[in-house]
């Protein structure tokens, strides 16, 4: 993709605007809030409404998550694409979700955390063509697999940190999953008739790569902020 006709001072300053907007909802993405741990801690037996809230409500306030789903479909035209990609980062999720909690398997969440950041930034850098000019070909669908399955750890770092009864987990787990399915598809409706309208404006073209810089940006800051706690902690 070729870089269009923009000052660096107007790519340093929408770059840095994006990071500074962002920073704050970068912080807190994946924090478990308190309110949520001690009510999850009081559930005994399958609760599948309040777990398919919290599923929702994790996803729709992930922001890492967004940032790179957004990486994903950001060039994705046609919906069998987004259906395809989206997929293939589902299963990934999926499989580290359930399989991680079930198991009792978990990380460093700052480690985890940082490896998402990455993934954010990697989705950037491809769709600037920055791995095509090093001579790099990635297979995307494997790459958004392998990404699923550190977010989808992450998750089931998060899920553990609930402290969920073992009675009814995997009823509570499944609509947990379910929930994150339902925040991801709530999403992607916006962020994909969002994209499908700025396609249709000139705009798109001139400051795509821009946006894309911006992801980068923010990937990065998270990463920081991560390796920052992981380092501190």
């Amino acid at each position: 993709m070729m870089m269009p006709d923009i000052s660096r001072r107007q790519l340093s300053a929408i770059t840095l605007a994006a990071v500074i907007l962002l920073l704050p909802a970068l912080a807190l993405a994946h924090d478990v809030a308190e309110g949520d741990k001690a009510f999850v801690s009081s559930i005994e037996g399958p609760a599948v409404f309040p777990f398919l809230y919290l599923g929702a409500k994790h996803m729709v306030t992930g922001y890492d998550h967004i940032a790179f789903l957004i990486g994903v479909v950001f060039f994705l035209r046609r919906l069998k694409d987004v259906v395809l990609y989206v997929s293939m980062f589902t299963l990934g999720h999926s499989l580290t979700l359930m399989g991680g909690v079930l198991m009792g398997i978990g990380a460093n969440a700052f480690v985890i955390d940082a490896i998402i950041g990455l993934s954010v930034v990697y989705k950037g850098v491809e769709n600037i063509g920055g791995f095509k000019r090093i001579g790099l070909n990635i297979d995307t669908r494997a790459a958004v697999l392998v990404f699923g399955l550190f977010h989808g750890l992450g998750l089931a770092t998060k899920v553990m940190d609930l402290e969920m009864s073992r009675q009814g987990l995997l009823t509570n787990l499944i609509s947990f999953n379910v929930g994150v399915e339902m925040g991801q598809v709530i999403v992607l409706t916006f962020v994909v008739s969002l994209f499908a309208v700025w396609r249709q404006r000139r705009s798109f073209g001139r400051y795509a790569f821009v946006a894309n810089v911006a992801l980068i940006m923010v990937g990065l800051a998270l990463t920081a902020f991560q390796v920052q706690g992981y380092l501190l902690s």
